[in-house]
């Protein structure tokens, strides 16, 4: 069976209040970047490995809630403050009652972390590295050490990351980064949201240290930058109910593929119609194999033209269906070769 070593330091509780007729109905859950994408990788059919912390009384209950979604769970058990959040939904609008990021790692507890990160990976294959729930969970150079020896002994590094942890991953190389063209923005790697200026960063991060760059636009198309240059994914558009969690559906679509032994590009495709329904839902990460792959039909894939310039210009469009995406994809894929802040709900 397919699986993935999830890097998540610091996993949330999370619960949310919704309506129901004339009741508050209350629904407690695990939550944070790592869970949603895990969440989406077990309903894709690939087993997931958590690699996390929990922390004082709620570690009990995030073990729990963790293990009744399918995961196996390396975990390092620890006093202290949990990473946790009350929200209340039943205006509509998502209020928050109450949260708190949680206490960062002591130094015990991050090696212990780190080795339990890097044995399960390595037996994996590959690793998605997400971000904690809070800025001072763990230290930034975490990432790097931690994408550098995966990479060394073997394994493939996907990340959803920005600012300075994307940074840090880069340094130490990954396989596939997903990124938002917000978080682009946020950064200042961006200037503004044309795809010139997407393009001309995608290729800068290229030569940072990313084998595949993909970023997302909003509702606009996803671009994705590999060895043979730029492709453009569309998703078809569906009414949503909540628009958090969709960066990390596409990720852990991605992830699944790859795991599958597709190249990015055909991933990628995946990737975006699991994105596509999780924004149909109120669950984040959540959605079913089938109508993922019904959805996968309507993704259209247009292969660009590499702007030989960063001031050439955006790449110019050409259509290409999935089923060419073989053809499409060269020996320098993620999926064939070695070679950001991970932010709640990403883009």
């Amino acid at each position: 069976m397919r699986e993935v070593t999830i890097f998540a330091p610091s996993p949330t509780v999370t619960v949310t209040i919704e309506e129901h007729g004339d009741e508050p109905e209350i629904h407690l859950h695990a939550g944070g970047q790592g869970v949603w994408q895990a969440r989406m990788l077990r309903r894709l059919g690939v087993r997931v490995r958590m690699c996390c912390t929990l922390t004082g009384e709620l570690g009990p209950v995030l073990r729990h809630l963790l293990e009744d979604e399918g995961f196996s769970v390396s975990s390092i058990d620890r006093p202290g403050k949990a990473s946790a959040y009350v929200h209340d939904r039943r205006g509509g609008e998502r209020r928050v009652i109450a949260e708190t990021e949680g206490e960062p790692l002591a130094r015990h507890d991050l090696d212990e972390l780190y080795g339990a990160t890097l044995r399960e990976g390595l037996g994996a294959g590959l690793a998605i590295l997400s971000g904690p729930a809070g800025e001072a969970a763990v230290p930034v150079d975490t990432y790097r050490r931690l994408a550098s020896d995966l990479r060394a002994g073997g394994a493939r590094v996907i990340v959803d990351l920005a600012g300075a942890r994307l940074d840090a991953a880069l340094a130490g190389g990954v396989d596939v980064l997903k990124v938002s063209h917000e978080e682009l923005l946020d950064d200042g790697r961006v200037d503004d949201a044309s795809a010139e200026s997407i393009q001309s960063a995608m290729l800068e991060l290229r030569e940072r240290g990313a084998a595949v760059v993909v970023v997302t636009r909003s509702s606009d198309p996803l671009l994705l930058l590999d060895d043979d240059g730029f492709v453009e994914v569309e998703s078809p558009r569906m009414e949503a109910a909540e628009t958090r969690g969709a960066g990390d559906s596409l990720t852990a679509g991605i992830a699944a593929g790859i795991a599958d032994g597709e190249t990015a590009r055909e991933a990628v495709v995946t990737g975006a119609a699991a994105g596509a329904l999780n924004v149909t839902r109120h669950g984040l990460g959540t959605g079913d194999a089938a109508t993922i792959a019904r959805l996968r039909e309507a993704v259209i894939v247009r292969a660009l033209d590499v702007a030989q310039e960063r001031g050439g210009g955006p790449a110019q469009r050409g259509s290409v269906s999935p089923d060419e995406l073989a053809a499409l994809a060269g020996p320098g894929e993620a999926g064939e070769s070695g070679t950001g802040d991970g932010r709640e709900g990403s883009a």
